[in-house]
């Protein structure tokens, strides 16, 4: 099986490229935003060194279905996807905070919980909470995006002092954030999932503010699985996850946790392979839908060229 790790394309109208960890972002004429998923795979902030086939594809047609499920409620980027693992969108001049929105206690807020943190991001949080316990209310805590190393987290009245966003376009973002939520949450009630936490990013063009990126997938967000998860939290057992969590306790358990001399363990065809497999299992469960795997043997890059061009020369 084929797995793209890397690309570098020469569009029509091409400004510049971006290799993010995931994602590699084309500008076209300072108007368009060319936004291919490929299939690297990052855990604690470092790309390991195989490609996860079909990951990419994955990821862009989970993001590209709830993107059109949601645009009812906030103007998003997307306008087409024209290969399976690519989407084509309205270039945005991206805000420097990401909204982190989360349903319950888990990950790094209950590690900062456990130690004795009951303010987060400026949100108070109740005394005697346990671990997966669900908030009264969803919480908002944003980070500031960095340009390298990890994301910080920020509150509102420190985004608004320090100027990275103006009051009136943050409790935009807000009220975006809780609708997109709120909406994500009951299209997973509806597939037998609980929608844990996500994280939602905006732009602004024309002075008015977009969802963009990548919204609702397994990458940018976690699930529980609703079947078994009172018995569990009763019984202080760990959730069964649907997110790309497995990969991260693979690491660790092979010694793994992005340190500086930490090697990452070798990943074989069979661990690839597997990865793979969760991924496809991921988008079925999460979309309610088969996966269909695009063309297997295919250049992955040359039907990527071909499928976009054609787009960008009829627009």
């Amino acid at each position: 099986m084929k797995a793209l790790t890397q690309t570098n394309f020469n569009f029509p109208g091409q400004k510049s490229v971006y290799h993010g960890k995931v994602r590699d972002v084309y500008d076209i004429d300072d108007d368009l935003m060319v936004m291919v998923a490929t299939d690297r795979i990052s855990a604690f902030d470092v790309i390991l060194p195989k490609g996860i086939p079909f990951k990419g594809q994955v990821l862009n047609q989970i993001a590209a279905k709830f993107l059109d499920a949601t645009s009812d409620i906030v103007p998003n980027w997307k306008l087409a996807t024209p290969d399976p693992m690519v989407t084509v969108g309205l270039k945005c001049e991206g805000f420097r905070v990401e909204m982190i929105i989360r349903g319950y206690l888990t990950g790094s807020a209950w590690r900062e919980y456990q130690n004795g943190c009951r303010e987060l991001c400026g949100v108070k949080l109740p005394e005697g909470m346990r671990e997966n316990e669900k908030f009264p209310t969803p919480i908002i805590t944003p980070t500031t995006k960095a340009d390298a190393g990890h994301d910080e987290n920020i509150s509102k009245e420190e985004i608004i002092a320090q100027g990275l966003v103006s009051k009136e376009d943050y409790e935009q973002m807000e009220q975006y954030t809780y609708a997109l939520f709120a909406r994500g949450t009951e299209m997973a009630a509806q597939k037998g999932l609980i929608l844990v936490d996500t994280k939602y990013e905006f732009g602004k063009r024309d002075g008015k503010v977009y969802l963009i990126d990548e919204i609702h997938t397994p990458d940018s967000s976690r699930y529980f699985y609703a079947d078994g998860y009172q018995e569990k939290f009763e019984k202080g057992e760990p959730q069964k996850q649907l997110s790309k969590e497995f990969v991260r306790q693979w690491l660790i358990e092979n010694g793994f946790m992005g340190k500086a001399g930490q090697q990452v363990p070798e990943m074989t065809d069979e661990y690839v392979s597997s990865v793979s497999d969760r991924y496809i299992e991921l988008y079925e469960h999460i979309v309610g839908e088969k996966f269909h795997k695009a063309d297997e043997h295919d250049d992955l890059a040359a039907r990527i060229e071909k499928n976009v061009m054609a787009y960008l020369n009829n627009k």
